[in-house]
């Protein structure tokens, strides 16, 4: 019988710690005690999990004391303060912000591909959850990188609006519902309805914006590859939920559509939907709600036999935050 957890949650009452909450209680986590953790405007308010009810708290010294566990989906800023306090409470923090995710001294986890740097025998410590696009993207590189080894990484990202929160998903839905009128966008920068947006985050001097220099980094961090050459162009779409990604790799050995199809067939947390000439491959608004990283359009480029062209779709609030949280939970605990 699985031990029962004494579990914090910070942001309990956000789009991804509302998902946490879901999967605690699909998953059957075992839980002894819950401490959800909101803002004061969410003080008392109940959050209902596996039959019983508790009340939100809010963040204040020795609020961690006694919990085994506590995932964190808030701010950078909330993280960079109140995860190092949960260590030092004797919990492991799962932090989905990015304050600690390129820390040298922090591993970046995901479990079916660096799953093994937590484990039972692990020490409390902060553990970084990666940029949700990220971990799709990982999760369909790491058995190529396995079976035939990895020379280059190019991915264009086409990202859901749930990617920005609440305030996003409900913008689009807002602009939908009234899209004869003209409404200023607040969470984006442009209008989305009807459109893309060549822009996540904000912009460096390289001409970079900050989501692709976390896909660069997080890459090769989770990989075990800091050489490996890797470049990202990220847009925002206007779908509600789940990350589309066109991924481009070049290998270090020639094989077939065949061998690259069983590597990602038999790796774990993968789905393949690949036959296009059916029109059959992964799409979004099929893939929200779901567990695996799904994978199609396996090609390879006409004029370099190294280098094959992907699909991959994976719902950005589940596996890309809190499916992954509760998985490296799953791994230290369990």
């Amino acid at each position: 019988m699985k031990r029962k957890l004494k579990v914090g949650v910070v942001g309990a009452t956000g789009m991804v710690g509302q998902t946490f909450m879901t999967l605690l209680e699909e998953r059957e986590f075992p839980i002894a005690e819950l401490r959800p953790f909101a803002s004061e405007n969410s003080l008392g308010k109940k959050i209902e999990l596996q039959g019983q009810q508790w009340s939100c708290q809010v963040l204040k010294d020795g609020c961690f004391d006694g919990l085994d566990l506590v995932f964190f989906s808030s701010g950078d800023d909330i993280s960079a303060e109140w995860a190092p306090k949960a260590v030092q409470a004797g919990a492991f923090a799962v932090d989905n912000s990015a304050a600690f995710r390129m820390d040298p001294n922090t591993v970046l986890i995901v479990p079916e591909v660096n799953g093994h740097l937590v484990n039972k025998d692990s020490k409390p410590q902060v553990i970084a959850n990666p940029n949700c696009s990220t971990i799709q993207l990982v999760v369909a590189l790491k058995p190529l990188a396995e079976k035939f080894g990895l020379e280059e990484v190019r991915v264009s990202t086409y990202q859901a609006v749930s990617g920005a929160g609440q305030g996003g998903y409900d913008e689009l839905m807002e602009q939908t519902s009234k899209h004869t009128q003209d409404i200023e966008p607040k969470t984006f920068p442009h209008t989305i309805l009807f459109n893309c947006i060549p822009q996540i985050g904000s912009f460096n001097d390289q001409g970079f914006c900050s989501e692709e220099v976390k896909i660069m980094k997080e890459t090769r961090k989770i990989l075990g590859l800091p050489q490996l050459k890797v470049s990202a162009f990220t847009v925002r779409i206007p779908a509600l939920n789940a990350h589309s990604e066109s991924v481009w790799v070049t290998l270090k050995k020639d094989t077939t559509r065949e061998a690259v199809t069983e590597a990602l067939v038999s790796h774990p947390g993968i789905v393949v939907q690949d036959d296009p000439k059916r029109s059959v491959y992964p799409l979004a608004r099929e893939v929200s709600g779901k567990d695996p990283v799904y994978v199609g359009r396996i090609h390879r480029d006409p004029e370099d036999s190294k280098l094959w062209m992907m699909w991959v779709v994976s719902d950005n609030i589940r596996k890309g935050a809190a499916l992954n949280g509760i998985q490296i939970a799953e791994q230290i605990f369990f």
